[in-house]
Protein backbone atom coordinates (compact mmCIF):
# COMPACT_ATOMS: atom_id res chain seq x y z
CA UNK A 1 0.00 0.00 0.00
CA UNK A 2 1.48 3.51 -1.01
CA UNK A 3 1.77 5.85 2.29
CA UNK A 4 -1.55 7.37 1.93
CA UNK A 5 -3.72 4.54 2.69
CA UNK A 6 -1.49 3.36 5.44
CA UNK A 7 -2.22 7.25 6.52
CA UNK A 8 -5.84 6.76 6.45
CA UNK A 9 -5.78 3.28 7.95
CA UNK A 10 -3.81 4.61 10.92
CA UNK A 11 -4.44 7.99 11.50
CA UNK A 12 -0.98 8.60 11.59
CA UNK A 13 0.14 11.23 8.98
CA UNK A 14 2.87 10.82 6.28
CA UNK A 15 5.73 13.13 8.00
CA UNK A 16 5.54 11.41 11.26
CA UNK A 17 5.31 7.83 9.35
CA UNK A 18 8.65 9.09 7.01
CA UNK A 19 9.57 9.85 10.58
CA UNK A 20 9.47 6.28 11.99
CA UNK A 21 10.55 4.84 9.04
CA UNK A 22 13.94 7.19 9.36
CA UNK A 23 14.20 5.99 12.98
CA UNK A 24 14.13 2.05 11.85
CA UNK A 25 10.79 2.04 13.45
CA UNK A 26 9.21 0.62 10.48
CA UNK A 27 11.67 -2.12 9.39
CA UNK A 28 12.32 -2.60 5.83
CA UNK A 29 10.23 -0.96 3.37
CA UNK A 30 9.93 -2.39 -0.29
CA UNK A 31 9.93 -0.32 -2.80
CA UNK A 32 7.30 -0.34 -5.89
CA UNK A 33 9.28 -0.19 -9.89
CA UNK A 34 8.11 3.15 -9.71
CA UNK A 35 10.21 3.53 -6.70
CA UNK A 36 7.40 4.35 -4.36
CA UNK A 37 7.84 2.68 -0.97
CA UNK A 38 5.23 0.12 -0.89
CA UNK A 39 3.94 -0.24 3.20
CA UNK A 40 2.83 -4.00 3.92
CA UNK A 41 -0.55 -4.65 4.90
CA UNK A 42 0.77 -5.55 8.38
CA UNK A 43 2.61 -2.37 9.33
CA UNK A 44 -1.30 -1.03 10.09
CA UNK A 45 -1.59 -2.62 13.70
CA UNK A 46 2.39 -2.01 13.77
CA UNK A 47 1.99 1.64 13.38
CA UNK A 48 -1.10 1.53 16.02
CA UNK A 49 0.85 -0.22 18.72
CA UNK A 50 3.99 1.85 17.89
CA UNK A 51 1.71 5.16 18.24
CA UNK A 52 -0.04 3.47 21.66
CA UNK A 53 3.26 3.13 23.28
CA UNK A 54 4.39 6.23 22.15
CA UNK A 55 0.93 8.34 23.70
CA UNK A 56 1.95 6.41 26.75
CA UNK A 57 5.27 7.71 27.33
CA UNK A 58 8.01 5.12 25.94
CA UNK A 59 10.83 5.88 24.48
CA UNK A 60 11.50 5.32 20.61
CA UNK A 61 14.54 3.06 22.06
CA UNK A 62 11.81 1.10 24.00
CA UNK A 63 9.58 0.94 21.37
CA UNK A 64 12.34 -0.06 18.54
CA UNK A 65 13.05 -2.69 20.92
CA UNK A 66 9.31 -4.21 20.90
CA UNK A 67 8.98 -3.54 16.87
CA UNK A 68 12.18 -5.22 16.30
CA UNK A 69 10.19 -7.92 18.34
CA UNK A 70 7.33 -7.86 17.09
CA UNK A 71 8.89 -8.18 13.23
CA UNK A 72 11.71 -10.35 13.84
CA UNK A 73 10.95 -13.97 12.73
CA UNK A 74 14.14 -15.61 14.35
CA UNK A 75 13.49 -13.86 17.65
CA UNK A 76 14.23 -15.98 20.78
CA UNK A 77 10.62 -16.70 21.58
CA UNK A 78 11.54 -16.92 25.32
CA UNK A 79 13.16 -13.31 24.92
CA UNK A 80 10.70 -12.24 22.89
CA UNK A 81 7.98 -13.28 25.51
CA UNK A 82 10.23 -11.54 28.54
CA UNK A 83 10.44 -8.30 26.55
CA UNK A 84 6.68 -8.08 25.80
CA UNK A 85 6.03 -8.74 29.19
CA UNK A 86 7.70 -6.38 30.28
CA UNK A 87 6.34 -3.50 28.59
CA UNK A 88 3.15 -4.91 29.40
CA UNK A 89 3.86 -4.44 33.25
CA UNK A 90 4.53 -0.91 32.68
CA UNK A 91 1.78 -0.40 30.64
CA UNK A 92 -0.65 -2.06 33.58
CA UNK A 93 1.02 0.52 35.97
CA UNK A 94 0.52 3.36 34.14
CA UNK A 95 -3.20 2.07 34.04
CA UNK A 96 -3.45 1.96 37.75
CA UNK A 97 -2.16 5.11 38.29
CA UNK A 98 -4.37 6.82 35.60
CA UNK A 99 -6.97 5.30 37.57
CA UNK A 100 -5.76 6.56 40.76
CA UNK A 101 -5.23 9.78 39.52
CA UNK A 102 -8.77 9.96 37.95
CA UNK A 103 -10.18 8.57 41.49
CA UNK A 104 -8.47 11.63 42.58
CA UNK A 105 -10.02 14.17 40.20
CA UNK A 106 -13.72 12.98 40.59
CA UNK A 107 -13.40 13.30 44.79
CA UNK A 108 -11.90 17.03 44.04
CA UNK A 109 -14.56 17.83 40.90
CA UNK A 110 -17.41 16.59 43.49
CA UNK A 111 -16.01 18.70 46.48
CA UNK A 112 -15.87 21.59 44.15
CA UNK A 113 -19.46 20.65 42.87
CA UNK A 114 -20.66 20.75 46.23
CA UNK A 115 -18.91 23.91 47.37
CA UNK A 116 -20.06 26.12 44.33
CA UNK A 117 -23.83 24.79 44.73
CA UNK A 118 -23.09 25.76 48.94
CA UNK A 119 -22.34 29.36 47.55
CA UNK A 120 -25.17 29.40 45.27
CA UNK A 121 -23.69 28.67 41.90
CA UNK A 122 -24.38 25.26 40.35
CA UNK A 123 -21.56 24.11 38.77
CA UNK A 124 -21.72 22.91 34.61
Amino acid sequence: MLIGELEARTGVGRHALRYYERRGLLGRIDRTAGNYRDYPDELVEQVRLLRGMQTLGFSLVEIGQVMEGVRARDIDCADGAVLIATKRRQVDEQISALRELSALLGREERRLEQRARRNGRIAR
